[in-house]
């Protein structure tokens, strides 16, 4: 495998240095051949390698800046005033190919403002979209969204580039040849949802280039018949939130059953390999790395609260992009795929 280099925003995120230090350095020891730019304050992130005896890793490197962009800073704002920022200046290192990829868990809205204006979109895409992973029930397939957030006025050509895209990251980084696609909507009938979802099923109905599967409804989606849904970002990050709240829920009241006295802690006790494999098979962290997709470069956002291991899981979704050349590929098949399109609808 050819070397990897990926910049860290080492300031981002709720804790900064003290998770986004740790996270990289996982990657490091895993991860043979990678090394990393960890850009943010000097002193800062000397402190954590120094506290993790890793100060000498010639594999690491840190790359001094003196701003960064706060979690409820505005994108206006970031953008306009914190040029120097430890997001910007790893966003930059990304775009002057100093580095394969930059991982962020900073602000979001800075994060897609500063990454489109800097890195640009791939030709034939107008916004860029936030997608990730999610587990389903079918045994080990995932099945990736978007947008989770990005665009909450998206336009029918939106959707259909998002379905685009979505199609060739899954072929890429799942290696599924011709993945499935649908559009999330109340209903799976013709007549069913707004006009946005309906003429975005239309276009999405007209072109042979995606293995387009219609409409899928909530309760459907985590089945693992489906390997991209597509939705605007209003919608996206709504079920998003929803998916994280509903799998606390079912945490705490697995945790409450078997609170109910002794039998239920002996219950829980014989019930335990069963018990760590649904924990490990819902980690969030597992699926933590979303990537803005669409740009002429890589960008990984982590959760802004995610801990170390979840950082390295972005940090790992980052390799596997790089490794597999995905902004080339989409840019390849997008203008492919759109050129057929064009020549569908013609016909």
């Amino acid at each position: 495998m050819n070397n990897i280099t990926i910049a860290i925003d080492a300031m981002g995120g709720d804790l900064g240095p003290k998770v986004t230090v740790p996270g990289a350095l996982k990657a490091i020891a895993k991860y043979k051949n990678l090394s990393l730019v960890l850009v943010g304050d000097k002193g800062e992130i000397q402190d954590v390698l120094k506290a993790k005896r890793a100060l000498d890793n010639p594999r690491v490197s840190i790359h001094h800046t003196t701003q960064k962009v706060e979690m409820d800073e505005s994108p206006a704002q970031a953008l306009r005033f914190k040029k120097d920022s430890s997001m910007r200046v790893a966003i930059n290192l990304v775009k002057n190919k100093t580095v394969d990829a930059c991982v962020s868990a900073g602000n979001t809205g800075a994060l897609m403002a500063t990454a489109r204006f800097v890195l640009k979109t791939i030709a034939g895409i107008d916004r860029p979209a936030i997608v990730s992973t999610f587990p389903t029930m079918s045994k080990n397939k995932n099945m990736r969204m978007l947008d989770l957030g990005a665009n909450i006025d998206s336009t029918a050509d939106h959707l259909f580039q998002f379905a685009v895209m979505g199609s060739v990251l899954a072929s890429a980084i799942e290696e599924i040849h011709n993945p499935s696609v649908s559009l999330l909507n109340i209903g799976q009938e013709d007549i069913k949802g707004n006009e946005l979802v309906k003429q975005a099923h239309q276009k999405l109905l007209n072109t042979n280039s995606i293995n387009y599967s219609g409409f899928i409804e909530g309760d459907q989606i985590y089945k693992g018949k489906i390997d991209v849904v597509v939705c605007d970002g209003f919608v996206g990050n709504v079920a998003l939130k929803t998916t994280e709240g509903v799998a606390k829920l079912i945490a705490q009241l697995i945790k409450d059953a078997f609170n109910q006295g002794f039998f239920a802690k002996l219950a829980a006790l014989v019930s335990m390999p069963v018990l760590k494999f649904l924990k490990k098979r819902l980690n969030p962290d597992r699926y933590n790395g979303a990537t803005l997709l669409g740009l002429q470069g890589i960008v990984i956002k982590s959760h802004g609260g995610a801990q170390s291991q979840a950082f390295f899981c972005a940090i790992k979704e980052a390799i596997a992009q790089v490794s597999k050349n995905v902004p080339s590929r989409i840019s390849a098949e997008v203008e492919n795929i759109l050129k057929n399109s064009s020549s569908d609808s013609n016909e």
